[in-house]
């Protein structure tokens, strides 16, 4: 029946999640909006998941006052992790109550086995003024 499926289905997930293994991400960048820097924004490092699993949350954190952000995060996976960074910013915003969200895939070759990362992807100076294909829009954080 359903329920008995469901049961298995958990079990497996359990036991895939207990013979995982450490793996780690690094970031940096810098952000700006129109040349300025784009200071207080937040940037999120996730694990992306496929499928009914969760983006697994790796690591959060603001721009300083030079748009200059450093992010590093671990977490367990059966399989190499497909780290990515969520950009939440109001540049060029007119819905008040909602933010512009950027989703960037980092290389899989910046992922390190282990719970410290030996690789740091860099992907330098960013302008958040610009549209971007596959932009969203995210309504759930609050600005600070």
């Amino acid at each position: 029946d359903m329920f008995a499926a469901l049961a298995t289905l958990a079990a497996v997930l359990q036991l895939a999640a207990a013979i995982g293994w450490d793996q780690s991400a690094a970031v940096v960048g810098q952000l700006r909006c129109h040349g300025e820097p784009a200071a207080g924004v937040l940037v999120k490092l996730y694990d992306d998941d496929f499928g009914p699993d969760l983006d697994d949350l790796m690591a959060e954190g603001h721009t300083d006052s030079e748009g200059r952000f450093t992010l590093s995060g671990t977490t367990d996976e059966v399989s190499t992790i497909d780290p990515k960074l969520n950009i939440y910013h109001d540049c060029d915003e007119t819905f008040t109550p909602c933010q512009r969200r950027i989703t960037i895939e980092i290389p899989k070759s910046y992922v390190t086995n282990g719970k410290i990362p030996t690789k740091t992807f860099d992907f330098g100076a960013m302008e958040l003024a610009g549209k971007f294909a596959g932009e969203t829009r995210d309504c759930f954080h609050k600005r600070r």
